[in-house]
């Protein structure tokens, strides 16, 4: 049927859990990571696969749910609600985007509002309350891409074969924006700044990498 998935990114506490998140995204056939919020991100930890993969920016959930309904996805909030389903019952209908909550609060009530259904991960030892966003990422996106019949990546020896790299899609710089779209990122950055994901004194930090251009359909 050629279901896609997808991750959204938005008040994530480590900012270069953006860099594990991509490889993790890469090796699971993730079709976009999705964030949303400021436009920087540090991709450390990515070991070269954000190259692979495609992002796309939005100044707020409201935006991308707009977007993701667009594509005909559902949004999977990973959280333990007291409806969430157990990800290995594979309770997928379509394409669907993974909403990861906050390593140390969850998913926010806005987060939750704009989720269609939520998974949690089952555990069985007793040592820790839960996982890292990272580790439970890799969990759910490997559940959705054996549901979805993703093909399997061809292996060399002891590793799978990776791609040739993509050619570049647009400057590693900020897009333009108009008056309008400024005003939106401001507040938006306000309304993230105590979260920890973006971190303003960092922001001009070399070690911050650039989304490259906004990407457009078609």
């Amino acid at each position: 049927m050629g279901w896609e998935s997808y991750v959204v990114v938005h008040n994530i506490a480590k900012r270069h859990n953006v860099g594990t998140l991509a490889r993790s995204a890469t090796a699971f056939g993730v079709s976009e990571l999705i964030l949303v919020g400021r436009r920087d991100f540090n991709c450390f930890g990515s070991h070269g696969s954000s190259s692979h993969l495609r992002f796309r920016h939005f100044h707020s959930l409201h935006d991308a749910r707009d977007f993701l309904k667009d594509k005909g996805c559902d949004i999977c909030g990973v959280e333990i609600t007291n409806d969430a389903l157990p990800v290995n019952h594979h309770p997928f209908k379509k394409s669907t985007a993974f909403l990861l909550g906050n390593e140390g609060q969850g998913l926010s009530p806005k987060e939750i509002q704009i989720c269609d259904f939520f998974v949690y991960i089952p555990q069985y030892g007793a040592g820790t309350a839960s996982l890292n966003v990272t580790v439970a990422a890799s969990i759910v996106l490997h559940h959705f891409a054996v549901w979805a019949g993703f093909e399997e990546r061809s292996r060399d020896g002891s590793k799978f074969v990776v791609g040739e790299r993509p050619v570049k899609q647009g400057r590693r710089n900020y897009c333009t924006e108009a008056k309008d779209s400024i005003i939106e990122e401001r507040k938006a950055r306000r309304e993230s700044a105590a979260n920890g994901f973006f971190d303003e004194a960092e922001s001009s930090n070399s070690s911050a990498n650039l989304l490259d251009t906004l990407f457009v359909d078609g």
